[in-house]
């Protein structure tokens, strides 16, 4: 039997720390229903019997009925395809999500909270997916295979071997447990990296994650796109095929040698850029005059720059200035205060460092100004 499986898309994700410019965002959810066609036409072209989608496939948030159509009427080109999807924390199988109210071609199966097997000629096929945006407990641990002599295949959205109870929330499995039971292929969805394919150990190689299909940021570099996969009873083929045409690429500049906006927006437009890449700038070292990001952005003439983030320190001794027993030793002393509150929040959450960033940028750009008129 041959399938395809993918993970991860986030249909109409708002990309909204994605980028400094606005209109990124749209671009992004074009990209999404063009990867999405590539992955459509694949199917139609090689036949593909069966196509696994394990989980947050679009964002229940944000995901609008157009999107659903233009997916199902995809979903009603492949009608030889059987179609199986694992709702995951993004997409959960509410009473108002999309699964629940709209109606989904023939071939489209999608599972609900209850662990289901869905017997076919070739294989069978379990599936679970969440009914709301965490899960504590799938029950997948205490999963029998009832036929072992034909192919099984299991399909679910789960954070396996979670250390953090931050991760617990997400339907957390153990990997030893899920290669006890004796599964032929596991599609999983959730984490955005892809499953290293040149392990050698065979039960390992049976426990996939695709990845997203789509670089959701620039903290998902590399190859973006789906699993292609032959499977026999204890025979499996897989091959990774990249997608998305876009890479998320990070450019670090050190400034404490420049010593105007003028020369920093020189060395920015002189960057070399590829056509696939889009671009976020670093900052670093001491800054020697004030940097406004969104300033910056007007006058860099590659559109493909879509992000700067300032990490710069002030070119200040601030210990020694808040010693001073000045008005301004005083407002530095407080201010180092609330810097040191938001630095020792410590956090994997990429939504939540982000905010921190920001909150530090906030600090410490009212840092500079008050230094500038106690001068």
């Amino acid at each position: 039997m041959k399938f395809v499986h993918i993970a991860d898309m986030h249909f109409d994700s708002p990309f909204v720390r994605l980028s400094d410019k606005n209109i990124l965002g749209d671009l992004r959810r074009l990209e999404q229903r063009k990867i999405f066609k590539k992955i459509i036409d694949y199917i139609k072209e090689n036949k593909i019997e069966y196509f696994f989608i394990s989980g947050d496939f679009y964002e229940q948030e944000y995901i609008k009925q157009s999107t659903i159509q233009y997916i199902n009427n995809l979903f009603k080109e492949i009608p030889e395809t059987k179609v199986f999807i694992s709702p995951g924390n993004h997409d959960p199988y509410l009473k108002n999500s999309y699964y629940n109210k709209f109606e989904w071609s023939k071939n489209v199966k999608i599972f609900g909270s209850k662990i289901e097997k869905i017997e076919t000629e070739e294989a069978d096929i379990y599936g679970f997916g969440f009914d709301d945006f965490y899960c504590y407990n799938s029950e997948i641990e205490e999963l029998e295979i009832e036929n072992k002599e034909k192919i099984n295949i299991l399909i679910v959205h789960a954070n396996l071997d979670a250390n953090k109870d931050e991760d617990k929330n997400y339907n957390n499995i153990s990997s030893k447990k899920l290669k006890e039971k004796g599964f032929d292929y596991i599609a999983l969805g959730h984490i955005h990296n892809t499953t290293n394919l040149n392990n050698d150990n065979k039960e390992d190689k049976k426990i996939v994650y695709p990845g997203s299909t789509i670089a959701l940021g620039f903290d998902e570099p590399g190859d973006h796109g789906m699993m292609v996969g032959e499977l026999e009873k204890d025979v499996l083929k897989l091959e990774f095929i990249p997608l998305d045409e876009e890479a998320f690429v990070k450019k670090e500049i050190d400034i404490t040698e420049i010593f105007s906006k003028e020369d920093l927006i020189e060395k920015i437009n002189n960057i070399e850029i590829k056509q696939n890449q889009y671009i976020e700038i670093i900052l670093s070292g001491n800054r020697n005059f004030e940097i406004n990001k969104y300033d910056l952005l007007k006058y860099i003439k590659n559109e493909r720059i879509i992000k700067i983030k300032d990490q710069t320190k002030i070119a200040y001794d601030l210990e020694k200035i808040a010693n001073d027993t000045t008005l301004k030793g005083l407002f530095i002393k407080e201010m180092l205060v609330q810097l040191k509150k938001e630095e020792y929040k410590n956090t994997d959450n990429e939504e939540i460092k982000n905010e921190k960033q920001e909150k530090l940028d906030i600090i410490l750009k009212a840092i500079e100004i008050g230094l500038e008129a106690l001068e």
